[in-house]
């Protein structure tokens, strides 16, 4: 059940990340990191259906980490790239080719020998309230980092690094969204609101949704899901070992196993992102020279 609802919600977020990439290429150029980008992009109705479908994937995924450890899930979840790949591919009339059926063989083959080798499993959250805020800080202050350079490039590399910050964010956001399930399993509605972890969530999505919709709207999808794809799976594994509980084969071959299959995901995103099915979009350099100061 957890496998179905992972890819499932992977293939609601692949999906609607290209919608969203789509209407996002065409806004105004000033709504750059800015919450009105999100209300200009309100009135454009595929940006809409592609946020009706990460909201579904989001659902789903909420599932997923109710019924099985965050670093079983995020994996799984990293897998969206490839159904974007089948979504755009279907638009753009593309052949996979070798550089595609290589990197659905290192993304597919990496996730199963990182489950394989590390064969997550639960366990009790972290008594340790220094160790909790200490790797959510670091997560959370790396994405506010990078934004700000990304701020003040305004082209070349800022998509990447926007997708950099929304994927931390993302991946703090599942593991909260993990620990909202836990208090709400054992307070019910009531145990949930008054803690902090439901709000967090919501103000980590919001601001996620502002950095990922900026990156999109400023290149071609190839520079930005991969980035985004990549950093998520490894923020919400660190923080399902972290903090959550989650326990992972510790032994030297173990190990190795696991960060050959992590190193395996990583290339195969990079890979499936440089495909020439996934969308351009406007040319980034035409579009970026309008940010740039002065």
């Amino acid at each position: 059940m957890v496998l179905v609802l992972a890819l499932s919600a992977a293939c609601c977020l692949g999906f609607g990340f290209v919608l969203q990439q789509n209407a996002a290429q065409r806004a105004p150029l000033s709504d750059f990191l800015s919450p009105r980008l999100l209300l200009d992009l309100m009135k454009v109705p595929s940006w809409l259906g592609g946020i009706g479908l990460m909201a579904v994937g989001m659902a789903l995924g909420a599932m997923a980490l109710g019924q099985g450890q965050i670093s079983l899930v995020e994996p799984l979840l990293a897998t969206n790239l490839l159904f974007a790949l089948v979504l755009s591919r279907h638009r753009t009339r593309q052949p996979l080719g070798r550089q595609g059926w290589l990197g659905l063989a290192l993304l597919g083959g990496g996730v199963a020998a990182f489950l394989m080798a590390g064969e997550p499993r639960g366990g009790h959250t972290v008594p340790d309230p220094a160790r909790h805020w200490l790797i959510i800080g670091v997560m959370v202050g790396a994405a506010l980092l990078l934004t700000g350079y990304a701020r003040r490039l305004r082209r070349g590399a800022a998509p990447v690094l926007l997708a950099v910050a929304a994927g931390l964010l993302y991946g703090v956001q599942d593991a909260l969204t993990r620990e909202s399930g836990q208090r709400f399993e054992a307070g019910g509605l009531s145990g949930l609101l008054t803690g902090w972890q439901p709000y967090a969530v919501l103000l980590l999505g919001v601001t996620a949704l502002v950095l990922v919709q900026s990156a999109f709207e400023t290149a071609p999808l190839r520079m930005s899901l991969p980035a985004l794809t990549a950093a998520q799976p490894l923020a919400g594994i660190a923080c399902g070992v972290g903090f959550l509980g989650d326990r992972l084969h510790t032994g030297p071959a173990a190990l190795a196993g696991q960060a050959t299959g992590l190193a395996a995901v990583v290339g195969g995103i990079l890979l499936l992102g440089m495909h020439p099915a996934l969308p351009q979009g406007t040319p980034a350099a035409a579009r970026v020279r309008a940010l740039q100061p002065g």
